[in-house]
């Protein structure tokens, strides 16, 4: 039996030794048969692999120094966590799997499911998702309200040569919005649609917490700030709500570890007409909404755009008017603008000799105006920037000046 045993544990032997020396050139055959060339065609495929959504995010996740809610000082290199509630809601399938439009300019949006309501539906269907999204033609706030209103025939006021005077008839319009970037920073006012799939995140406010509307808002990570990455710009950050038409901004925005900080955060329910209480401020000096004033290439694109514009002036008046609900100045001088004063382009300005981007916009001055939204430089209009603008054609803006204006009758002035 002992004997038996030898054999058959010799035989067993045998049979692994075989297998082992198998194995080994099955091993080398495949080793050598993989060229460089195939090597090189792997590693080039593997790099076209799918990445999940999250570490698409990786480039925000790098240290950089939060504001403190107090000072507004730096506070450290702290790494930026995403927060779990973030992750928690992050959609886990692969982005190949994911609706091909939730990724763009290196945001992760999600897409929310397909509404059964016709006016979601509808906005679903027409309005993109992403950084300086298209809106598909449709119009913030009811037809009436005032940034739709036509005003070519509303009387001038009485004081209007008076005021323009005061801010210089010789000045130039200014476009503040264009492609490229001007000192680091991006040209005009960004802004992103997003779904109602978006996470919600936390807002500090630093400032004006009695006069914000509360958080959370659905602001992706990474959301573009106008002026970032520098301080001293006024860094609005603007979010619409494709599903819940609803807009959403921040001034003065931050991004931290645990969501965000501003000095001051308004929300706007764009299916109503917008309102603040009586001497409120918003993102924007006046307690207006910034982004229906801005100037938005596709709008351009498509030949018209259908609102007034929002514009600053270096100096103001400590008064508002209608739409405006405050004002942002020390000066009592009735001779200075106050926030809210509207300005028209004169019927009889001729522009058929200007690009044919330039004549879109003042069209819109003609027919919409502009309204004044901010302490800023004079003149300055807002739009928000796209690579597809044309710079060159966009300067030829400052040909029309301060003269070719004039101001329409503020009634409801509300003064000190």
């Amino acid at each position: 039996m002992k004997k038996s045993s030898t054999a058959v544990n010799a035989a067993l032997m045998c049979v692994y030794a075989l297998v082992a020396i198998g194995l080994f050139f099955a091993l080398r055959g495949n080793s050598e048969s993989a060229s460089p060339a195939v090597t090189d065609r792997l590693a080039a495929e593997a790099d076209d692999e799918p990445e999940s959504p999250l570490p698409a995010h990786s480039h925000v996740l790098a240290g950089k120094p939060s504001r403190t809610a107090s000072t507004g000082e730096a506070a450290g290199d702290a790494p930026r966590i995403i927060p779990e509630s973030a992750l928690a809601q992050a959609p886990t399938r692969p982005l190949a799997q994911a609706d091909a439009s939730a990724r763009r300019d290196d945001l992760f949006i999600p897409e929310s499911p397909p509404s059964t309501n016709p006016n979601v539906a509808e906005r679903q269907r027409r309005v993109g998702l992403g950084v300086g999204a298209s809106l598909g033609g449709l119009r913030p706030f009811p037809a009436d309200n005032a940034w739709n209103q036509e005003i070519t025939n509303a009387p001038v006021d009485p004081m209007s040569d008076a005021i323009l005077s005061t801010i210089g008839f010789d000045r130039g319009l200014h476009p503040d919005i264009g492609s490229g970037e001007w000192e680091g920073c991006k040209i005009g006012i960004p802004y992103v649609v997003v779904s109602a799939a978006q996470p919600m995140v936390p807002v500090e406010f630093t400032e004006y917490g009695d006069e914000s509307d509360p958080g959370p808002y659905p602001l992706p990570i990474g959301t573009p700030i106008e002026g970032a990455p520098r301080d001293d710009a006024d860094r609005h950050a603007i979010v619409i709500d494709r599903d819940n038409w609803k807009l959403y901004e921040l001034s003065y925005a931050y991004e931290t570890g645990a969501g965000w900080t501003g000095h001051c955060g308004a929300v706007f329910d764009l299916s109503k007409h917008p309102s603040r209480p009586a001497g409120w401020t918003s993102a924007d000096a006046a307690g207006l909404p910034i982004f229906p004033g801005l100037v938005r290439y596709d709008e351009v694109a498509a030949g018209e755009i259908r609102h007034a514009l929002r514009f600053t002036l270096s100096r103001t008046r400590r008064a508002y008017v209608p739409p405006a609900s405050h004002w942002a100045s020390r000066e009592r001088n009735a001779l200075l603008p106050p926030m809210g004063m509207r300005v028209r382009l004169k019927a009889d300005v001729d522009i058929t000799g200007y690009p044919r981007d330039v004549q879109v916009i003042l069209r819109a001055l003609q027919k919409y105006g502009m309204i004044l939204a901010d302490n800023g430089s004079d003149w300055f209009i807002s739009g928000a920037p796209d690579e597809r603008w044309d710079n060159d054609a966009l300067h030829v803006l400052k040909k029309i000046k301060g003269s070719d204006f004039e101001v329409l009758r503020m009634d409801g002035l509300v003064a000190e």
